[in-house]
Order: structure tokens, then C-alpha cells, then sequence
């Protein structure tokens, strides 16, 4: 599929702050593709850019192969919803969500039949002549949505929509926007600095850090195969192992020679040699824990180690090992629980493991990026 949305090398710079640097970007028609990233990584600069509000530096802004980048807000065929959601307080939401056509002097018959065809889109038709301030946030978000859908744009572009709701509601209107995407089809730009919301709602993500691009693709790929070490920090949970291949083996496999632990087998997909440095992501759901060394299988790496941390979270539990000089994070399922089962608990001896499939080399590693791990576990008394 083409690209619909793109962005040519744009850049933006703040006095001495460089927002957006040198970024080029493909989204393509009736995409759901997310900006993600930390506050000040340049997501919403991107999103200003695309909008109008804002002008590069340098660079262009294309939508269906027409260079908007010189053009006004008002003349792309683009809408933004707010955080704020700017609604009108003293019109009701009919007044609201037809307030664009009229304001384009669209036939008023037109109008009604548009409006009341967004009513039903975000099942609202009962709420049609109450105010914004009778409606609750998940109701005001969904009549933003409607507002700025029934101007036909081209993009929607969303800035942080949800961040304003509570927890139980964001996850609700979160199975509302996949949904209202489906429905109308069009391209949905969407920024947010929480993982989960753009894991679960997007076609493809960008994930942005200090003004650049660090990885693009979908949601499976930026977690089970991030490209740097920011990507696997950012995104969820991971474990970094730096070492040295020791020795290479047949089907794309090597050997690592990590300090402090033993001989660890990895998948080889970045074609590495003996002697060069390897950096290594490995998902704490991905590595196993028990008591006892369990049998040696194929690929299988093999750990002891002695719990230093545990937190139990209902649907698992998540256990911090300290092993040859690190800390290592391993989480358990709990997909069945025995009550008669000989728990892990805190300063217990115990054997971690995980296959040699299960770690992902990454393409670049700061030392900077191992900080965003860092969360002080609360410990399980024994």
C-alpha cells in the first residue's frame, strides 16, 4: 500500500531545543499508526507539523502526493482532537458536532443528516440535546471524535485523547477508537507516551526518542524484535545481558560469553562473529523460574541465582534474581496455581532459563537506556 501521510526530512527546532531532527516518515492510507514516546521526544511536534499549527525548519509534509507543508490548517484536509477536547460548553451536542459544516455553509438538511449519522456512529443519538457539561469524559471524548469526523477529513490526527481518563474508561474508549476506525476507514495519526494504548490500537508504530525515529513497524515486531536498547526499555519490560560472541554454530546460533553467568546460546540473526560484542534483550516472560534445575533440553540457557525481590500481581508474579553480579527479572503466569505447590519466595535459591530463541540482539545499546528499568520493587517478606 502507498504511503498517504509523509514526512521529508523535517526537522523543527524550539530556541535550543531540536524537537523533531531529520525525520522521515510513510503512513499509509487507512492506517491506524502511532507517534510513541516519552514527554519531549517530538511525537506531538509531529502532529502540530502535520496539522498546520506549526512549520518546519526543513523538510516537507505530503498528504496523498500534494505538498501541504505551506498550506493553513484550514485548507488540509485534516482534524485534530485535543486532550482538552474543546468542546463549546453552551452548545449541545448536535450544536457541537455540527458546528464545522455549518461554519462551511453546508445545506442545513445536509447537516442534520450528517450529524445524525455521527450520533449513531458514537451511540449518542439519546445524548443529542444535552451540553458538554452533562456528559461524562468517556461521552466527551466520543463527541470530539464525532466533531471532527463529520468534516470528512482525509487524517485524524489525535493528541493524547485519552490521557484525561481514568484507567477503567481509557481501556473502554480504547475498544471505542478501534472500532470507530474501522467503521469510517480513514488514516488515525495518534499520539501517546502509554505503551498499552498504542499496542493495542495500531497498525503500525513509531517509537520516538529525542526528536528522531528509533523504530518503526507493528506492535509485534517493536516488542518481540526491538532494534535498540531504548525500544526494549521503553516498550514493557527486558533484561539487558552485554558480553562477546564466544563461538558460532550451525543454524545461525552462538555461543555468548557473559560475565558472571554461564555459557549462554542465542539465535545469531544479526550475522555477528566470534569476538564482537553482543548486547542482548531477553523479556522477563520469556525466562523461566523454579527450585529445582529443570532437564537439559536443546538451546535451553540455564541460570542458578537467589531471589532478591518478589511481587505478586494476581495474574502472575514477578521475581528479581541476583545472578552472577546482576539482577535479572523473570515473570510467572499464573495459568493454573497449585495452593499445595512450594512457593518462591524471597532468598530462596533457584534456576532461571530460557531458550536460545527467546533473546533478541540489539542493533544499538546505551548504558543511558537501562534507567527507564528502573522501578523499585516492593519485596515479599519470607
Amino acid at each position: 500500500m502507498p504511503e498517504f501521510l509523509e514526512f521529508r526530512g523535517v526537522a523543527k527546532r524550539f530556541g535550543a531545543i531540536q524537537a523533531v531532527d531529520d525525520v522521515s516518515l510513510e503512513i499509509r492510507k487507512g492506517e491506524f499508526f502511532s507517534l510513541l514516546g516519552p514527554s519531549g521526544c517530538g511525537k506531538t511536534t509531529m502532529l502540530r507539523l502535520a496539522a498546520g499549527f506549526e512549520q518546519p525548519d526543513a523538510g516537507r509534509v505530503f498528504l496523498d502526493g500534494r505538498d501541504i507543508t505551506g498550506l493553513p490548517p484550514d485548507k488540509r484536509k485534516v482534524n485534530t482532537i485535543f486532550q482538552s477536547y474543546a468542546l463549546f460548553p453552551h452548545m449541545t451536542v448536535r450544536d457541537n458536532i455540527g458546528f464545522g459544516p455549518a461554519i462551511a455553509r453546508r445545506p442545513k438538511a445536509e447537516i442534520r443528516t450528517e450529524v445524525d449519522r455521527m450520533l449513531e456512529l458514537i451511540r449518542m443519538a439519546d445524548q443529542a440535546d444535552k451540553k458538554p457539561g452533562q456528559l461524562s469524559g468517556g461521552q466527551k471524548q466520543r463527541v470530539a471524535v464525532a466533531r471532527a469526523l463529520v468534516n470528512k477529513p482525509d487524517v485524524l490526527l489525535l493528541d493524547e485523547p485519552l490521557a484525561a481518563l481514568d484507567l477503567k474508561l481509557r481501556q473502554k474508549m480504547l475498544i471505542e477508537l478501534d472500532l470507530i476506525h474501522d467503521q469510517v476507514g480513514i488514516t488515525f495519526l495518534y499520539v501517546t507516551h502509554d505503551q498499552a494504548e498504542a499496542m493495542s490500537l495500531s497498525d503500525r508504530i513509531a517509537v520516538m526518542n529525542g526528536g528522531r525515529i528509533e523504530q518503526v513497524g507493528a506492535p509485534a515486531e517493536i516488542y518481540e524484535s526491538p532494534r535498540t536498547s531504548f525500544v526494549a526499555a521503553f516498550i514493557g519490560d527486558t533484561n539487558f545481558l552485554e558480553g562477546r560472541v564466544r563461538s558460532c554454530l550451525e543454524a545461525d546460533y552462538c555461543r555468548l560469553a557473559i560475565d558472571g553467568l554461564p555459557e549462554v546460546v542465542s539465535f545469531n540473526d544479526k550475522g555477528l562473529r566470534p569476538d564482537q560484542p553482543i548486547y542482548l534483550s531477553v523479556r522477563p516472560e520469556k525466562i523461566h523460574i523454579s527450585h529445582d534445575r529443570p532437564e537439559d533440553k536443546p538451546k535451553r540457557n540455564f541460570v542458578p541465582g537467589v531471589v532478591e525481590d518478589v511481587i505478586y500481581l494476581g495474574s502472575n508474579t514477578k521475581y528479581w534474581v541476583r545472578a552472577g553480579g546482576r539482577r535479572i527479572q523473570a515473570l510467572r503466569q499464573h495459568d493454573r496455581y497449585f495452593l499445595d505447590e512450594k512457593p518462591i519466595r524471597w532468598q530462596d535459591e533457584c534456576w532461571i532459563w530460557w531458550h536460545a530463541d527467546d533473546g533478541f540482539m540489539l542493533d544499538h545499546f546505551r548504558r543511558d537506556d537501562e534507567a527507564l528499568l528502573a522501578a523499585p520493587p516492593q519485596r515479599v517478606g519470607d
